[in-house]
C-alpha cells in the first residue's frame, strides 16, 4: 500500500510538472482604449504573447508551475506586475496600463508596425474619442483644428469643412489629405466632382479615435497621400461588454443621441465579436435657415478569430441633411454683419421659402433639392481580413464598396449685379429705369405691398447633383526577418471611382434678413406693358449648367522597409502608380420657356441637356520615395529627419475634353517635402519640434467666378509654390490630473511661377508671381489647460489663426481669427463598469465674428478691399452643449 501511494504521488507530481495553464485576458489603457502589441511575459522565462490590434492576448504556459510573476510592459506606460498561479487552471486577467505621455500613443497609420508617436520618424497628432465626444464638435475643423501645421476652416456648417496642410495650396476640402475610416479612404480619387471626404460620412463614439499623419511618409501605403492622412479606427468588440449612450442638447434647435455597443457574439468558447455605433440627430443651427439639417448614420463590424488571424466585416449607412452657410455681404470697412429689415444681424441669407422650388424646363419639371442642404444616402462595405502565416509573415487585405446618392445645395447669397443690400425702391429703379409703376410683395405673405425703403438682395442657388460609386482595395504581405531587424512590406492598392457632376443654377430675389421672406415683382414698363419679373423669388431659372460623367481608375504598388537596430529606426519606401480616366462633358443648349402660358411676358432662356457628349481620356504614371530615420538620443528625446518626393494626379475635371481629341496632356504634380526634429517625452513633459519644407510643382487649378449672373469655371491656373515651415508641440503635466498643451506653427510660403489661362477670354497672363498663398496663414497656435480627476473635468483651449490673404492676388488680407472653447463634466460611477457624465461645453466662448474666407468666387481679378460693402463668411456663432454620457 505504502509503495502505491508512493507512486500516485510521483504520478501526481510529474503530471504537475508539464501541466498547461491558459493565460488570456484584455490590456487596456486608462481611458478604456485597447492598448495592441503590448508584451507580456513571465518573468525569469521565455514565455511570453503580445496583445493583438483590440489589446487581446491568448498564450499557454507548458512548463512552468506554481507560483511565478506575470510582467505587461509598453513603451510610455508603467510596467504592470501580477502573481499567476501555475496550476493548469485557466486564467484570465483583465489588465488597465496607465499611461505616461501623450508620444507613447500607438501610431495605427502609415505604418506597417505597431510603434508609438515617439518611434515614428515623422509628425503624428492624434485623438482619443473621449475626448472628441466631449468637443461636442460642429465640424471636422472643430477635431482638427489644433494639429498643428492645419488651417481649418469651420463656417460653412458641419460639413465640406476646409482643411490646408502645410502651405500646399487648394481651395480647401481635403485635396492633398484623404479622410480614411479603419485605414481605407472615404473616396479613392478626389476631384471627379469636387465634393469634400466629409460629406460622406459623420464621426461618431464608435472610434477609437483619429489619427492625422504628415508629410510625404503618408504616401506610401494604401491610397498613399502627399500631405498626410486622416484615419479613424473603429471599436471592434472584445470579451468585455460595453455599452454608450450619449445625448446631446445644443440651444437653436440641436438634439443628438449617439450610441455603441459591443461584445461577444455567442457563447463562452466563441470567438466572434460585434459592435454597432450610429447617431440620430435634428438641428435648426447653428445658424437658422428654417431647413432643418436632420438624419441619421449607422455602422456595425463584425469581427471573426482564428489563430492565425480575424476577418472583420464593417458596414456604414448614411441617410443625413446638413445645411451649408456660404459667404455674404458685409460692412465694407469694419466687415462686421450688417443689420436686416428686422433690426437683427444677417448671418446668412438662404431662406426656408425656397423649399419644393421648381421650375419648366424644356426636358421637364425640375425640382430643386435645395431644402436638404448637404444631402448623403448609401453606404459601404469593407472586408478587412489578417493571417500570419507563420511567426515572421502575415498578409493583410481590405475590400471596399461604397455607394452614394448625393446632392450639394450652394446658396450664394448677395451674388448678382445687385447682391449688396439695396432699397426694393432703388433696386426697381436699377432695372427698369423707366418703369411708371411696380408692385412687390414677399412670398407667401399677406399681399401687401412691400415698404419701399426694405432693403433686398440678389442671390444664386446652385444645385450640385453628385452621387458617386467607389471600388476599393488593398493587399500586402509583411514579412519580419529573423533577426527582428527588418520589416519588409510589399502591397498594392486598387481602385475605380466612378461620379456625376450635374448642375442646375437659378436666380433668387431676397429681402435682406436672416431666413429671408422671397420677393415677387411687377412692374410697368414705359410702353404701359406690365412685366412679371420674379415669381416664387425666381427671377431668372438659369436651368443645367454642368452635365459631366466621370470615372477614374488607380493601380498602385509599394515597397517599404521598417529597420529597427540598437538606437536607429529607418523607413524606405518606395511607390509606384498608374491612373486613367474618362471624363465625358453633356452638350447643354437654351431654349424659350412659358413658365405660365397665359403671361407671355414670362418667357426665359432655360438651359438643358441636348443628348450629345465630347469624350476625353487622361492617363499617367508617376512614383513616390519616402525615407525617414530616427535616432533615440537619450532615454527621453529621439532626433528625426525625412524627406519624400511625391506626387499628386489633379483634379481631372481641370482638363475637360476637346471637340476631336480623345487623349488630354494630363500629368502629375510633383511634391518635395523634407522635415528635420526631435521629439521629447518624460513623466512630466512631451513634446516635439520640427522644421519642414515643401514644394510643390505644376499644380493646376481652377478658378470658379460669377458671371454673367452663373458660376462658371473661370480660368485655369498652372502654378508652383513652395513652403518653409516650423512646427512645435508641447505638454506639460502640473498633476496626474491637470496639464497644459500647447502647438505652434510658422509657415513662410510663396507662389514661385504662375500661369493663368482665361477661359472666356482666350488669354493666358503670368500673374501673382511672389506673392503669399490663399488662405494660409503665416501664425497658427492652439493652447489648452486641462484638468481630469475621473469624477471633474475641465478644459479651456484657446486656437489662433493668424492673418492671411484672401485670393492669390494679395488685394485683401483678412484678420486674425481666435476661438476660444470651454468644457467641464461631472461623472457619477457606480461601479466598476458603469458610470454617467453629465457635460458642458461651449463653443466660440466670446462669440468672435472673425472671418474665415472672404469671396472664392470672385475670380482671377480677386476681391476688392474698397467700398460699402464686403463678401466673407463669418466663423459660426457661439454655441452651447449640454451632453449626458451613460457607460454600462
Amino acid at each position: 500500500m505504502k509503495k502505491l501511494s508512493t507512486s500516485l504521488l510521483a504520478l501526481i507530481c510529474c503530471f504537475s510538472m508539464f501541466a498547461q495553464t491558459e493565460i488570456s485576458g484584455t490590456i487596456k489603457d486608462n481611458t478604456g482604449l485597447p492598448v495592441p502589441n503590448a508584451n507580456i511575459l513571465i518573468t525569469n522565462s521565455n514565455v511570453g504573447a503580445s496583445s493583438d490590434f483590440d489589446g487581446n492576448f491568448n498564450f499557454t504556459v507548458s512548463d512552468l508551475t506554481g507560483t511565478r510573476q506575470l510582467q505587461v510592459s509598453y513603451i510610455g506606460y508603467s510596467t504592470f506586475t501580477q502573481d499567476v498561479d501555475l496550476n493548469g487552471t485557466p486564467i484570465t486577467i483583465n489588465i488597465v496600463l496607465q499611461e505616461g505621455n501623450n508620444l507613447d500613443e500607438i501610431v495605427l497609420t502609415a505604418s506597417s508596425t505597431f510603434r508609438s508617436q515617439k518611434q515614428a520618424p515623422l509628425s503624428i497628432s492624434s485623438k482619443g474619442i473621449k475626448e472628441i465626444t466631449r468637443l461636442s464638435a460642429n465640424s471636422q475643423a472643430d477635431i482638427l483644428r489644433d494639429v498643428p501645421g492645419i488651417t481649418a476652416e469651420g463656417g460653412g456648417g458641419e460639413t465640406a469643412t476646409n482643411l490646408f496642410v502645410r502651405g500646399l495650396p487648394s481651395g480647401g476640402q481635403y485635396v492633398f489629405n484623404p479622410l480614411q475610416y479603419d485605414g481605407m479612404p472615404l473616396m479613392s480619387t478626389f476631384g471627379l466632382n469636387s465634393s469634400a471626404h466629409d460629406v460622406y460620412a459623420r464621426p461618431d463614439i464608435g472610434f477609437k479615435g483619429v489619427e492625422f499623419v504628415r508629410g510625404g511618409s503618408a504616401v506610401l501605403y494604401g491610397a498613399g497621400s502627399v500631405a498626410g492622412i486622416i484615419n479613424y479606427t473603429s471599436k471592434t468588440g472584445d470579451s468585455n461588454d460595453e455599452n454608450i449612450i450619449n445625448v446631446e442638447w445644443g440651444n437653436d434647435g440641436r438634439l443628438k443621441t449617439d450610441f455603441y455597443t459591443g461584445g461577444k457574439l455567442g457563447g463562452e468558447d466563441s470567438n466572434t465579436y460585434y459592435a454597432f455605433t450610429g447617431f440620430v440627430r435634428k438641428d435648426d443651427g447653428p445658424i437658422d435657415t428654417s431647413l432643418a439639417t436632420r438624419g441619421a448614420q449607422f455602422r456595425a463590424n463584425i469581427k471573426q478569430k482564428f489563430d492565425n488571424g480575424s476577418f472583420t466585416i464593417h458596414g456604414q449607412y448614411i441617410n443625413d441633411r446638413a445645411q451649408f452657410y456660404l459667404p455674404l455681404p458685409l460692412d465694407g470697412s469694419s466687415r462686421e454683419r450688417l443689420n436686416g429689415n428686422d433690426g437683427e444681424e444677417v448671418s446668412q441669407l438662404l431662406s426656408g421659402e425656397l423649399a419644393n422650388t421648381s421650375f419648366l424646363t424644356p426636358g421637364g419639371v425640375y425640382e430643386s433639392p435645395i431644402e436638404d442642404g448637404v444631402y448623403t444616402k448609401g453606404g459601404y462595405v469593407l472586408a478587412d481580413f489578417n493571417y500570419n502565416l507563420n511567426d515572421n509573415l502575415k498578409f493583410k487585405s481590405k475590400v471596399k464598396y461604397a455607394n452614394y446618392q448625393h446632392n450639394f445645395a450652394l446658396y450664394v447669397g448677395g451674388s448678382g449685379n445687385y447682391g449688396n443690400p439695396i432699397t426694393i425702391n432703388d433696386y426697381v429703379a436699377a432695372i427698369a429705369p423707366n418703369n411708371t409703376d411696380f408692385s412687390a410683395t414677399y412670398q407667401g405673405g399677406s399681399g401687401n405691398q412691400i415698404n419701399g425703403t426694405d432693403l433686398v438682395v440678389e442671390n444664386l442657388h446652385v444645385d450640385r447633383l453628385r452621387p458617386m460609386t467607389d471600388y476599393s482595395g488593398e493587399a500586402s504581405f509583411i514579412l519580419k526577418s529573423d533577426d527582428g531587424i527588418h520589416t519588409y512590406t510589399a502591397g498594392t492598392f486598387l481602385a475605380r471611382t466612378e461620379a456625376e457632376d450635374v448642375n442646375y443654377q437659378y436666380r433668387v430675389l431676397s429681402e435682406f434678413n436672416n431666413n429671408p421672406q422671397l420677393v415677387n415683382l411687377n412692374y410697368t414698363n414705359a410702353g404701359g406693358d406690365n412685366v412679371i419679373y420674379s415669381q416664387g423669388g425666381l427671377y431668372n431659372r438659369i436651368g443645367m449648367t454642368a452635365n459631366n460623367f466621370l470615372t477614374q481608375s488607380r493601380t498602385a504598388f509599394y515597397i517599404t522597409d521598417e529597420m529597427v537596430f540598437d538606437k536607429w529606426r529607418f523607413d524606405v519606401g518606395l511607390r509606384i502608380e498608374s491612373t486613367n480616366g474618362t471624363y465625358r462633358r453633356g452638350g447643354i443648349e437654351e431654349s424659350q420657356v412659358y413658365e405660365n402660358a397665359e403671361l407671355t411676358s414670362d418667357l426665359q432662356n432655360v438651359r438643358f441637356a441636348d443628348g450629345t457628349f465630347t469624350t476625353g481620356e487622361i492617363k499617367d504614371t508617376d512614383w513616390a520615395l519616402s525615407l525617414a530615420g530616427l535616432y533615440k538620443l537619450t532615454d527621453a528625446t529621439n532626433l528625426y529627419a525625412n524627406f519624400s518626393k511625391g506626387y499628386f494626379f489633379p483634379q481631372q475635371r481641370g482638363f475637360g475634353p476637346t471637340p476631336g481629341i480623345r487623349d488630354t496632356n494630363y500629368e502629375a504634380e510633383t511634391i518635395i517635402q523634407g522635415e528635420i526634429g526631435a521629439k521629447f517625452g518624460t513623466d512630466k513633459f512631451s513634446g516635439s519640434v520640427a522644421a519642414y519644407y515643401v514644394g510643390l510643382s505644376d499644380r493646376i487649378r481652377i478658378d470658379q467666378a460669377i458671371s454673367g449672373g452663373q458660376l462658371v469655371d473661370q480660368a485655369r491656373s498652372e502654378q508652383s509654390t513652395k513652403t518653409l515651415g516650423l512646427e512645435a508641440t508641447g505638454r506639460y503635466k502640473f498633476t496626474d490630473h491637470l496639464n497644459l498643451s500647447a502647438t505652434l506653427t510658422y509657415q513662410n510660403h510663396e507662389i514661385t511661377t504662375n500661369q493663368t489661362e482665361d477661359l472666356i477670354n482666350g488669354t493666358v497672363s503670368t500673374i501673382n508671381e511672389g506673392n503669399e498663398i490663399a488662405r494660409q496663414p503665416k501664425i497658427l497656435g492652439n493652447l489648452g489647460l486641462n484638468y481630469d480627476n475621473k469624477k471633474i473635468d475641465a478644459s479651456f483651449s484657446v486656437n489662433h489663426t493668424g492673418k492671411k490673404f484672401t485670393d492669390d492676388t494679395n488685394n485683401v488680407e483678412l484678420d486674425a481669427i481666435t476661438i476660444a472653447r470651454l468644457g467641464a463634466g461631472y461623472t457619477i460611477q457606480t461601479n466598476e463598469d458603469t458610470s454617467l457624465r453629465f457635460g458642458l461645453s461651449v463653443f466660440n466662448l466670446f462669440d468672435s465674428s472673425g472671418i474665415t474666407e472672404g469671396n472664392p468666387r470672385a475670380g482671377i481679378a480677386g476681391q476688392s478691399s474698397d467700398g460699402e460693402f464686403f463678401v466673407g463668411r463669418p466663423i459660426l456663432p457661439r454655441r452651447l452643449f449640454l451632453t449626458a454620457t451613460f457607460n454600462f
